[in-house]
């Protein structure tokens, strides 16, 4: 579903990600782990078309989309979902889901797109009214994860969902996701609580000064001494 072949991007003339090659097939919910500012969050803007790679190839749905504008991308399918959100604090939370639906092939979908989301989410249909900056910091993250949804996706790419968030609100967020991963969707998050996550991945790649130096399973990652002790915490 998700190929990148060899991605190289600079901020200016700074390299931040050298070679940069992945894989996510329909289904399957991926995980990018690795230290806060080796480019995660990097790679996943240039996957979504927020940030252009300098070379190298992304294909989704055997099309080259590494040149293509954000919107066309979200058209095709491919919803990026951003670390801070980007709510519209002093719109309700049905007004901020309904932002979401822009598009057209959305359009034609918000009705059912708007029920599932409150089915996944019941906490947001009970605040439809509420402005969204009433919101604490797990509704606020369901608001980011369900305006997502709002965009009629077939691949999800989040990044950093349990930032911020106590314990509890972080397992509920994941297994939400997995919900999600679940009703025929692809997911690709960004992630540094590696405890959680990898309790769904289906595949893990952790990235280190801009490079992939593991890649593969749940299992196969646990038993690499590296990434269990250094990035996985066992």
């Amino acid at each position: 579903m998700l190929k990148v072949d060899k991605i190289n991007f600079y901020y200016g003339e700074i390299q931040v990600l050298y070679d940069i090659s992945l894989e996510v097939k329909s289904g399957e919910f991926v995980v990018i782990l690795g230290p806060n500012g080796h480019g995660k969050s990097t790679l996943l803007k240039n996957i979504c078309g927020i940030l252009k790679p300098f070379s190298g190839k992304i294909q989704y749905n055997n099309e080259e989309i590494q040149r293509l504008e954000v919107q066309k991308i979200v058209e095709n399918g491919l919803v990026y979902i951003a670390e801070d959100r980007h709510l519209f604090g002093d719109m309700t939370v049905l007004e901020n889901l309904l932002m979401g639906a822009y598009n057209k092939p959305a359009r034609l979908k918000e009705k059912d797109n708007l029920e599932y989301v409150y089915q996944l989410f019941p906490k947001l249909k009970t605040l439809k009214n509420s402005s969204a900056s009433s919101l604490s910091g797990g509704e606020a993250r369901m608001l980011a994860i369900g305006r997502g949804i709002m965009s009629n996706p077939k691949f999800l790419a989040i990044d950093e969902p349990s930032l911020g968030l106590a314990p509890n609100l972080r397992q509920e967020v994941f297994k939400k996701i997995d919900e999600i991963r679940k009703s025929n969707k692809s997911v690709l998050v960004v992630e540094q609580n590696t405890t959680i996550v990898t309790k769904y991945a289906d595949i893990i790649y952790v990235v280190e000064d801009g490079r992939i130096i593991f890649s593969g399973s749940r299992d196969e990652a646990l038993k690499n001494k590296k990434v269990r002790e250094v990035f996985l915490g066992y």
